[in-house]
């Protein structure tokens, strides 16, 4: 069965491809290489022992996206993770967050309207619950008023989704993630952040290799147990597994509605100092970190309330923390080596 997975060379795309090819699925991979690395074809061969097909594509041009459907009209079924991610950079740059991350889903969900099987799993996030009322969060928590340009075009991007859903014959899973950590236990893929990370893990090991001078902690005045704020780490294997059940679960049409939803977390927060102390216990390094003041847009607490993947999918985040941050650190004393 052949799958087109988009952003196939990123963080998410990389480790999800590995997954499916080694569940024997055939895997299309496009990129555009804007935030990933040719490179990553190579590890992931390593890993599995074979190649995807790649293909170069910007999916921000419709005739492109066109073209690849008439090639690969044997398509079964699409995992879209290609978009820009970055809160602070959406914030100051909306207009191309909203071409990269809406005009290339309407592109994708317009051909496959036309294929016989349909089935479209959707790289969410939980941003789209906001600062939420209670923990841990449940796929029913409302939506709230998005904090980013982001955040708005994942909320966009999933209210497109069922809107198509209503009038033809694609399928859909909407997977929202927390925060995703880690590299595979090969270190052959891993995250490869471009410029500054914007990410906390990342950001701890580079600053641990020493490419960065302190690590920022964006305040300890939150309401939490030591003022730092709340997460949800999961790591990035667990995630992957994830959205190869998902898959399955539409090829094998045991899907009950046309669009589901779920959250993929490990049901446990870690404040950022938590993260700090676990990763200076796995790595040995100390680490030297400054508190400074909060930053726009974060909210206080996010982790997940995961029984509901738990139960339909079947599906369990099996990693640590800890087991996240020290496959995360190999990877950067890889890379950096």
């Amino acid at each position: 069965m052949k799958i087109l997975v988009t952003g196939g060379l990123g963080f998410i795309g990389s480790h999800t491809v590995v997954e499916l090819q080694n569940e024997g699925f055939e895997v299309v991979a496009i990129d555009n290489l804007s935030n990933s690395s040719i490179q990553v074809l190579d590890g992931i061969e390593k890993i599995t022992g074979k190649k995807p097909i790649f293909e170069n594509i910007d999916l921000r041009e419709k005739s492109a996206v066109q073209n690849f459907f008439k090639k690969y009209n044997d398509v079964v079924g699409v995992i879209h993770f290609a978009a820009s991610k970055a809160v602070g950079e959406s914030v100051e740059n909306p207009l191309l967050y909203y071409e990269n991350n809406i005009n290339s889903l309407i592109y994708i969900l317009q051909e496959m309207a036309n294929l016989e099987q349909a089935n479209f799993i959707f790289s969410s996030s939980c941003t789209v619950y906001g600062q939420a009322e209670k923990m841990p969060i449940t796929e029913d928590a409302s939506i709230k008023p998005a904090n980013s340009p982001y955040g708005n075009t994942k909320q966009i991007g999933e209210e497109i989704i069922a809107d198509v859903a209503k009038v033809t014959n694609i399928n859909s899973v909407l997977l929202r993630y927390f925060n995703p950590i880690g590299a595979h236990p090969s270190v052959e893929i891993g995250e490869l952040p471009l410029g500054v990370p914007q990410n906390l893990v990342p950001f701890i090991t580079q600053t641990a290799f020493g490419l960065r001078k302190e690590l920022s902690v964006n305040g300890n005045d939150y309401p939490t147990p030591d003022g730092t704020n709340v997460r949800d780490y999961i790591h990035v294997v667990d995630l992957a597994k994830a959205h190869v059940i998902a898959l399955q679960r539409l090829l094998d049409k045991k899907n009950i509605e046309k669009v589901e939803t779920f959250n993929l977390g490990t049901g446990t927060g870690s404040s950022v100092l938590e993260v700090i102390n676990a990763f200076e216990k796995v790595s040995g390094q100390k680490l030297p970190y400054k508190i400074v003041g909060r930053r726009e847009g974060d909210v206080v607490s996010a982790y997940a309330n995961t029984d509901k993947a738990n139960k339909i999918l079947g599906w369990n985040a099996q990693l640590s923390l800890e087991e996240g941050l020290a496959s995360a650190w190999k990877w950067e004393q890889k890379i950096r080596s």
